[in-house]
């Protein structure tokens, strides 16, 4: 049986209990179908997708992790379905949930305009016809990120061009009703130019025309990444682990 003190049936519940986290806002998508669940202070949700369900929760990680114990044990949570839970401790699974991997993570967000950066100008966005570029670019300098062209959540393209050379570019993953930046990266012998700050800022900037809010994720070990976001204004932070379910 489902350990929840409250069960939520839609959208505008789930935000409601959930304090309209932008983390929320961001996950649930306006129109999804999507069940919450409440307890000890955490709320977590699970929205069906091709594959099942995914579950995200914000709040106390212990009630977080109790209901989705409850959820794996109903069958409403599966194998290789894919978490996003408050930050916890790997051991807190035993006896819960059995993962095959779990990664500590950061959701930062800001709805301030970010200090203006010398070549954030040079900022534009990129026609499918620069694809091929990207493909190369994000092979050079990021190859293990899952953002690339044609990605499920991939809105638009940014970029920064050195004559005819695609140096910087970043997506737009913008999902719910809040702005996403992903994928940021810098062609390794352009680094320490900033770059990667006019990057930021200028996709930051275009995104909030759009949106109230922007956010971005970030592994905390990446020190200089964490640095240059909170002087450009992301200076709120929520603390994930992501774990896939064995």
């Amino acid at each position: 049986m489902i350990i929840s003190d409250q069960l939520l049936d839609d959208r505008a519940a789930i935000l409601s209990a959930a304090g309209h986290h932008p983390f929320a806002r961001h996950a649930l998508a306006p129109g999804a179908p999507a069940r919450g669940y409440r307890r000890g202070g955490a709320v977590l949700w699970v929205t069906p997708n091709g594959q099942g369900p995914d579950g995200c929760a914000v709040g106390p990680a212990e009630p977080a992790l109790e209901v989705c114990a409850a959820l794996a044990a109903d069958g409403v949570l599966r194998a290789g379905q894919r978490l996003h839970l408050p930050r916890h401790d790997p051991g807190l699974l035993s006896g819960r949930l059995a993962v095959t991997g779990h990664a500590d993570w950061d959701f930062h967000w800001t709805s301030t305009q970010p200090p203006a950066q010398p070549d954030e100008q040079r900022v534009v966005r990129l026609p499918d016809a620069d694809h091929p570029a990207l493909v190369a670019l994000i092979d050079e300098a990021f190859p293990s990120t899952t953002t690339r062209p044609g990605g499920r959540w991939v809105m638009d393209w940014y970029g920064i061009r050195a004559g005819d050379r695609l140096v910087a570019c970043g997506a737009d993953c913008s999902k719910g009703d809040i702005g996403f930046l992903a994928g940021l990266t810098v062609a390794p012998d352009q680094r320490g130019r900033g770059l990667g700050a006019a990057l930021t800022a200028g996709m930051t900037r275009a995104l909030l025309a759009r949106y109230d809010t922007v956010g971005l994720g970030v592994y905390p070990d990446n020190t200089v990444a964490t640095r240059l976001y909170r002087r450009l204004g992301f200076t709120d932070t929520l603390p994930l682990s992501s774990l896939r379910l064995a």
